[in-house]
């Protein structure tokens, strides 16, 4: 029996092998090696199970290992491929099992950066990736945890500064930037900044994290920062990840861009033989610029993990390749409480590290009709290319309803239409949705306008 061997079980792996046990006749055998207990669940969804919004781990899972094993996947939790032997065609598992395979899908993911500070390896210093890393910090809260200190403000430092404060605890973020989010620009980041210090929360900017005191018994007490010393019970680290690449690399698999694995289209590992990569281990491509960059996202995991199902079923079958991934365009969203916080393209020094010249806008509307109850308020800037006249990117930051603006900018970026194309796109209005003019038509017409009609 030939083998389809997949590594990993989480996003892009098992949107892989589900997609090939449906499509491959029984003589194929696909076989899951993943290395913690759960499948196919949203690492997105913990810091709103810490903060209580949801009420268990199952709840962040889409089909449990034994939804999996019931569609005729051979899925093996708790057991980590330990190494890949391209010549010997085999993977071998922690428990000295070496797993033959005919084709083999590399979906590792992704793990937290973990700085090699002084105590770092501290009992009370976590990452959030994974469903056990939220457990723990679960685990952490019923120990009642008077200071609770965030490295990090991105998505998830944002986010699980929240989940704590929604408990009542209090919290420090430390962040090495001047604002918080630096993947937004720093005067939407301001707004971000105002928002958490609304909140309680005491936000050091431009500061940087030296190390981490521990008592006797090796628990943290405190965060050393520019040489004063945070009081701490519990340490969260937000300060992102990069690709889980090292078994591939290990083989000979080329990497990238934060160690991202090198594929093609359709997700072929370059310069090896029936090996495809997808999800967060894998380097892409930005559609804007033609540059690679690592983006660890599940949306993206999950597409890739479709590709890679399409292009080894037709390989195996000789039937025609339907699919390719194409790249990004760096679309996020996220929130502080009531605010909304989105992205999609680039910012103004991505432009300008890409080679371009690049004009930005911001402009301040409001979320529907002005005249309407409740109408709330956004900040929009757009970044655009002056030769060009093409739309480069938008990030939105306003009030609830604000962030899912960026969707229809984003379409416009993926289409490679100008600021002028976007004045002109027919876009839903009535009152109680928005203003005459869409918040990125007003935005885009302040483009226009700079940019000399």
């Amino acid at each position: 029996m030939a083998h389809v061997v997949v590594i990993g079980g989480d996003a892009a792996g098992m949107s892989a092998a589900a997609a090939l046990r449906r499509r491959l006749p029984d003589a194929y055998e696909v076989v899951v090696l993943e290395r913690g207990e759960w499948t196919s669940y949203s690492a997105c969804g913990i810091p709103y199970w810490v903060a209580g919004d949801v009420e268990s781990a199952d709840d962040l899972v889409a089909r449990s290992p034994e939804e999996h094993r019931a569609n005729g996947i051979d899925l093996r939790t708790g057991t980590e491929a330990v190494a890949i032997d391209l010549e010997a065609r085999e993977v071998e598992t922690e428990h000295g099992d070496r797993i033959a395979f005919e084709v083999l899908v590399v979906a590792t993911g992704a793990e937290p950066v973990r700085p090699d500070l002084p105590g770092i390896d501290g009992q009370g210093i976590l990452g959030v990736q994974n469903l056990g890393d939220g457990q723990a910090v679960l685990d952490a809260l019923e120990t009642d945890p008077q200071h609770v200190v965030v490295v990090g403000s991105g998505y998830v430092g944002l986010e699980m500064a929240e989940a704590f404060v929604a408990r009542g605890i209090r919290t420090t973020v430390v962040e090495k930037a001047p604002v918080p989010l630096s993947i937004i620009e720093p005067s939407l980041g301001e707004i971000v900044a105002d928002a958490m210090r609304g909140r309680g929360i005491e936000l050091r900017t431009g500061a940087a994290v030296e190390g981490f005191e521990l008592d006797d018994d090796g628990h943290v007490t405190g965060v050393t920062v520019d040489g004063e010393v945070l009081p701490a019970d519990l340490v969260v680290l937000g300060l992102g990840v990069t690709a889980r690449s090292a078994l591939a690399a290990e083989a000979g698999l080329p990497t990238g861009v934060k160690g991202g694995i090198v594929t093609d289209a359709r997700q072929r590992v370059a310069g090896a033989d029936r090996v495809w990569a997808a999800g967060d281990c894998v380097e892409t491509r930005d559609r804007t610029t033609d540059l690679p960059l690592h983006l660890p996202l599940g949306t993206h995991a999950n597409k890739q993990g479709m590709v890679v199902a399409d292009d080894v079923a037709s390989t195996l079958l000789g039937e025609p390749n339907r699919l390719t991934f194409p790249g990004v365009v760096q679309t996020a969203i996220t929130k502080f409480c009531a605010l909304e916080i989105s992205r999609t393209g680039l910012g103004e020094q991505q432009a300008k590290d890409a080679g371009l010249d690049p004009v930005v806008v911001s402009i301040e509307t409001s979320d529907r009709a002005g005249y309407m109850p409740e109408a709330g308020s956004m900040t929009v800037l757009l970044v655009a290319d002056r030769g060009s006249r093409r739309l480069l990117g938008l990030q939105v930051v306003g009030t609830e309803n604000a962030g899912l603006r960026v969707d229809a900018a984003a379409t416009a970026l993926t289409a490679g239409m100008t600021v002028d194309d976007v004045v002109m796109l027919d876009l839903a209005y009535a009152p109680p949705f928005a203003s005459v003019w869409s918040p990125i038509q007003v935005a885009a017409r302040a483009a226009v306008k700079a940019l000399g009609a």
